[in-house]
């Protein structure tokens, strides 16, 4: 193929017309090239006015549009709308609700701010009476200042913290009754941060299962199990234990099964401390008849008596294992307590060896061979621990770097 010249016309279209030759200058650095083009532009601009304009860098218009993201779950409302909004309910201006309480208590309120903050006030307002120009609603079962916090969180979304440690959980029937879920979830939220105790736990825990609190539910049982010594003799418990036995039997179910569960898992935490200490072993035994350890090893491997202490933990134990094993009079199993444990210690290395006819393991050979003539249930029972000592460890990568396992 044919290369086309910078100064040939057939770089360009049969539409476009030159009055000369292109001819393409580098003058300095490609900046005050790329300075030149607004001229050449100033000169045509009737050309230019057609060409659009660049778009943003990616970079800025990126971040631009994570910051207004960023934002989109956010508001700020000034502290002067707030106290626009708490002086609207304490002083009742062109109020026409009034809120009963059992206590004889009096609330003056809005329609439109309860209308619009809780559905069930709504409804409750459209079948409510007009007396003395007033709609009239009742809250019964809280006490009047309980209300009062409740109807004045729906103007402004405040509460006072006192009233808030006070008629907490007033306060949460009342947001799962009235469903106003920002206040269920500050009253939650409360709850499980500082205002549970041993003395209300029972009350939560039931109130909670009523108003639909799972998490607040499972952390009042959580905490009834852990310290149940002490919230068994509760003032809170004896009045459960009267009024809701299913939840008592059921608490108790609970704390037997926890018991249970932790019983189980101790264990096996006991299992697996054994199986690691089987496996270090393992570890130790390849190490003492390959390499050799201090005053001991192989026959073809000369020891030094300065030789530096190994890295593994079972090895110093074993040593004396194998010492005794080698000098004792009695090697007969189950004739001695300390050889029986060293023939259990060479047949569960046979298990996990795959290499026996170059392993360097006394008896490996014999062992394997002794394999063919157990009976089912010994054998089973043997590569069972086997596979537990080596998922014990997890990895076994350690003595995958000497020789390969089989399990």
């Amino acid at each position: 193929m044919a290369c086309l010249k910078l100064n040939s016309p057939q770089l360009f279209s049969n539409h476009v017309s030159c009055d000369g030759p292109f001819n393409l200058h580098l003058e300095g650095s490609i900046l005050s090239g790329l300075l030149v083009v607004p001229n050449v532009c100033s000169s045509t601009q009737s050309h230019c006015s057609i060409i659009p304009k660049p778009p943003p860098l990616p970079g800025s218009s990126y971040g631009r549009n994570r910051f207004f993201k960023k934002l989109k779950g956010y508001s700020y409302v000034p502290d002067e709308a707030k106290h626009s909004w708490d002086r609207l309910f304490n002083e009742g201006y062109e109020a026409d609700v009034r809120v009963l309480t059992d206590d004889k208590g009096i609330i003056l309120a809005h329609s439109s701010v309860l209308g619009i903050t809780s559905p069930v006030l709504r409804n409750m307002l459209e079948q409510a009476r007009v007396k003395g120009g007033f709609q009239c609603v009742k809250i019964p079962g809280v006490p009047s200042e309980a209300a009062c916090a409740f109807i004045r969180f729906l103007y402004s979304s405040c509460y006072e913290l006192d009233a808030m440690k006070k008629f907490v959980l007033h306060l949460l029937v009342m947001s799962h009754t009235f469903s106003v879920p920002s206040l269920k979830r500050v009253c939650i939220r409360e709850l499980e941060t500082a205002l549970l105790t041993l003395e209300n736990v029972v009350d939560v825990l039931q109130l909670a299962r009523l108003c639909d609190a799972p998490r607040l539910s499972l952390l009042c049982t959580r905490l009834i199990i852990k310290e149940f010594k002490t919230i068994s003799v509760s003032e809170g418990w004896r009045i459960m234990k009267q009024a809701n036995p299913r939840l008592e039997q059921e608490l108790l179910e609970t704390l037997v099964e926890t018991d249970s569960k932790k019983q189980e898992r101790i264990k096996k935490m006991e299992e697996r401390k054994v199986y690691m200490q089987l496996f270090e072993a393992m570890e130790a035994l390849l190490h003492i008849c390959r390499d050799g350890c201090r005053t001991i090893g192989p026959r073809d491997k000369m020891l030094k008596d300065n030789q530096a202490t190994c890295n593994f933990s079972a090895c110093k134990g074993l040593e004396s294992l194998v010492r005794h094993f080698s000098c004792c009079k009695t090697r007969v199993p189950g004739g001695c307590a300390h050889c029986k444990r060293m023939w259990q210690l060479l047949e569960l290395h046979s298990r996990m060896c795959s290499e026996p006819d170059s392993c360097k393991v006394p008896l490996c050979r014999h062992f394997k061979d002794k394999m063919q003539h157990l009976s089912k249930k010994e054998d089973l029972k043997w590569k069972l621990l086997a596979s537990k000592v080596v998922a014990a460890k997890g990895t076994i990568s350690s003595i995958h770097a000497r020789r390969p396992l089989i399990t």
